[in-house]
C-alpha cells in the first residue's frame, strides 16, 4: 500500500480533438480524469474514452460555471485543472508525482506555462506567467470571472518549477480571434466595476503593456514572434477598453449621431465565443 495522495484531473472540452490526445497522455497516470464536454462534433469524446476518462456533457454555461461543474464531479480532494490545449511537460509530471508521494505542504500550487507562440515555443528564458492549477478542493473553488475563470484557494500557495505546455495560439489568426472574443466577453465585467478614465487608459495603457511584454517579460528573446505577440497583446488591452467605451457611447447616444435619413439597422447581438 502507498500513502500517495490521489489526484483527479478535470478538463472542459468542445471540439478539442486536435490537442486532447497530448493533454490526456500527459496525465494518464492520474487516479481519475474528468472531462465535461459541450457537445463536441469532432473526435473529442472518442479520445477521452480511450483514456478512460469520466465523460459527461452539458451545454456551455460560461467558463466559470463549466469548470465548477467539472470540479464538482471530481472525487478526490487534490485536483489538477487543465485546459484541453495544455499538456504537462515530462519534468512537471515527475514533479507533481513526487509532490503527491508525500503530504503536500501547501493548499495550492502555481505552475509556469510555456506558450507556443505561432511557429515556435517560448524561449526558456522568457518570463512565463504562473497559473494556480493544482490545489486541494476543500480549500478552494473556481472564481466567477466571465473569461479567465481560475481557482481561488485559501491558505498557503507555493510554486512548482517545471512548465506546463500551452498549444492555444498556434498562429496569428487564432490569436487575434481569441483576443476579439475575450475582449467582448469582458465588457460586462468592466461595466460592473465602473471603470473611469477609459479614454486615457486607451491612450496610455497599450504602449506601456507592449513595453512590459516585449522588454520586461523578455519577449525579445523570441525574435519576430515575440514582437508580433507583444503588439497583439497591447492591442488586446486596447480592445478591452475600446469596447467598454463603445458600449457607453451606444448607451448614451444610441443612433442619434447617425444621419437622420439613414435607414436604421437591427441592433447587433454579440455572442461570447467559446
Amino acid at each position: 500500500m502507498t500513502d500517495r495522495t490521489p489526484l483527479s484531473v478535470f478538463i472542459t472540452t468542445c471540439n478539442n480533438g486536435r490537442t486532447l490526445t497530448a493533454c490526456l497522455d500527459s496525465v494518464r497516470w492520474a487516479d481519475e480524469i474528468v472531462v465535461l464536454d459541450s457537445f463536441s462534433t469532432d473526435d473529442t469524446l472518442a479520445i477521452a474514452r480511450q483514456y478512460r476518462a469520466r465523460v459527461s456533457q452539458h451545454e456551455f454555461m460560461g467558463y466559470g460555471p463549466q469548470k465548477r461543474m467539472a470540479l464538482a464531479v471530481a472525487t478526490h480532494d487534490w485536483v489538477l485543472l487543465l485546459d484541453a490545449d495544455e499538456a504537462l511537460s515530462p519534468a512537471l509530471q515527475t514533479e507533481i508525482r513526487q509532490l503527491l508521494e508525500r503530504e503536500p505542504g501547501a493548499n495550492g500550487y502555481e505552475i509556469p506555462r510555456q506558450e507556443q507562440m505561432f511557429w515556435r515555443m517560448y524561449h526558456p528564458a522568457t518570463r512565463m506567467n504562473y497559473y494556480l492549477r493544482l490545489f486541494d478542493k476543500r480549500k478552494g473553488c473556481i472564481g466567477d470571472m466571465p473569461i479567465h475563470a481560475a481557482p481561488k484557494v485559501q491558505g498557503r500557495i507555493a510554486r512548482l518549477k517545471a512548465p506546463l505546455y500551452h498549444y492555444g495560439e498556434t498562429n496569428i489568426h487564432t490569436k487575434v480571434d481569441k483576443i476579439n472574443a475575450y475582449s467582448t466577453g469582458l465588457v460586462a465585467d468592466k461595466i460592473k466595476k465602473q471603470r473611469w478614465g477609459v479614454p486615457l487608459i486607451m491612450v496610455c495603457y497599450p504602449p506601456l503593456f507592449f513595453i512590459r511584454s516585449y522588454l520586461f517579460k523578455r519577449n525579445f528573446l523570441n525574435g519576430w514572434a515575440g514582437f508580433i505577440n507583444s503588439v497583439i497583446a497591447a492591442f488586446y488591452v486596447f480592445l478591452k477598453y475600446a469596447k467598454l467605451y463603445e458600449h457607453r457611447q451606444f448607451a448614451k447616444y444610441g443612433t442619434r449621431l447617425l444621419p437622420e435619413d439613414a435607414p436604421p439597422l437591427p441592433e447587433s447581438q454579440e455572442k461570447d465565443q467559446r
